[in-house]
């Protein structure tokens, strides 16, 4: 940990053996945060981590179950799909209250996955609010950021993270996280705003495939560097 180490100092990434999740996971470690991968299979998350470690070159990462990770952590981020986001959610719910987390779930609709498809609750993380409660506080972050330049923690990805929520303090975590990870934050207003944020996510997808490029991102114009 460096001399100026955050006041979060841990992370636990539920849903942190995909492929966003993990690529996340090593360039916060790599910053100086306790970073713990979270699966509901505990075997899983200990290869992934052994995987990712073998990777840094140092025990960076810690593997836990999803409950205990969240217990652990200071600050909790779910990347997973969201066919998984509900049941995911039910089951972490008892250790989230007072906490932030950030949500990265984007409702794609397989195979459909290049049409925006707009779930019963509006967004995925309307919805993870609704079901949490107002102890909890979710923001949207990271929707729009591609895995694929995400992977290599060396790689500089010129892309924004937009970042809604509620509570002001959340969203200036959220802020700080994706500045860790290499990218910059911008404020993109209420929870409500994840609407569209999420809507973005099929529209890039669509945009690498016509273009046949990988990892298409969002790119805020018109402000101070």
């Amino acid at each position: 940990m460096s001399d100026d180490a955050p006041l979060i100092k841990s992370i636990a990434v539920v849903g942190g053996t995909g492929k966003e999740g993990s690529a996340l996971a090593k360039r916060w470690a790599l910053k100086g945060y306790r970073v713990i991968i979270g699966s509901r299979s505990a075997d899983k998350a200990v290869a992934t981590v052994n995987e990712l470690n073998d990777e840094l070159g140092s025990a960076y990462l810690a593997a836990m179950v999803n409950e205990e990770a969240v217990q652990h952590a200071d600050l909790v981020v779910l990347s997973v799909p969201y066919s998984a986001h509900k049941p995911t959610l039910e089951g972490i719910k008892p250790h989230l209250e007072g906490k932030t987390l950030i949500d990265l779930t984007v409702p794609l609709a397989p195979p459909a996955v290049r049409t925006v498809n707009v779930p019963e609750g509006k967004s995925a993380c309307l919805e993870a609010q609704a079901l949490l409660g107002q102890g909890v506080h979710v923001v949207a972050a990271f929707q729009n950021v591609s895995a694929v330049k995400l992977a290599d923690p060396n790689n500089v990805v010129d892309c924004d993270v937009l970042v809604c929520g509620d509570d002001a303090d959340a969203k200036a975590d959220a802020i700080v996280l994706a500045e860790a990870a290499g990218m910059r934050g911008i404020d993109a207003g209420k929870l409500a705003n994840a609407v569209a944020v999420e809507a973005l996510t099929p529209v890039l997808l669509y945009i690498n495939k016509q273009y046949k490029v990988k990892g298409a991102g969002i790119r805020i114009t018109g402000l101070a560097d």
